[in-house]
C-alpha cells in the first residue's frame, strides 16, 4: 500500500533490522495524534461556540477530532513511511 515505490522514492531495499516495524510505527503515531487531535478540535469548538458551549458538544468535537486526526496520520504513515514498504512488512512485521 506504500506510495513510495510509485512516486520513485523507494530503492526497494530492506531497512535495518533494529528499525521500528510498520505496525508499531502506525500505532504510536496514531496514539500521539489522538491526543493532539482531541485537544485541537476541543479548542476549535470553544472558539466556534464561545459562551454557548456545552459539555456534550465539546466532547463530541474532541472525539471527532481525535478519530479523524489519528486515522489520517496512521494512513499517511502507512503510505509514505519506508518501514511500510511491502518488502519491509514481509520481513519484519509479525502477524498476531
Amino acid at each position: 500500500m506504500a506510495l513510495r515505490r510509485l512516486l520513485g522514492w523507494s530503492d526497494g531495499e530492506l531497512m535495518r533490522s533494529d528499525s521500528k516495524p510498520c505496525s508499531r510505527l502506525m500505532r504510536q503515531t496514531a496514539a500521539i495524534c489522538t491526543v493532539g487531535g482531541g485537544l485541537g478540535f476541543w479548542v476549535l469548538c470553544r472558539m466556534h461556540y464561545g459562551a454557548r458551549i456545552t459539555v456534550p458538544r465539546s466532547l463530541r468535537w474532541a472525539a471527532c477530532g481525535a478519530l479523524s486526526v489519528s486515522s489520517t496520520s496512521a494512513l499517511l504513515v502507512r503510505l509514505f513511511s519506508p518501514e511500510c514498504e511491502p518488502q519491509n512488512i514481509a520481513a519484519y512485521d509479525k502477524g498476531r
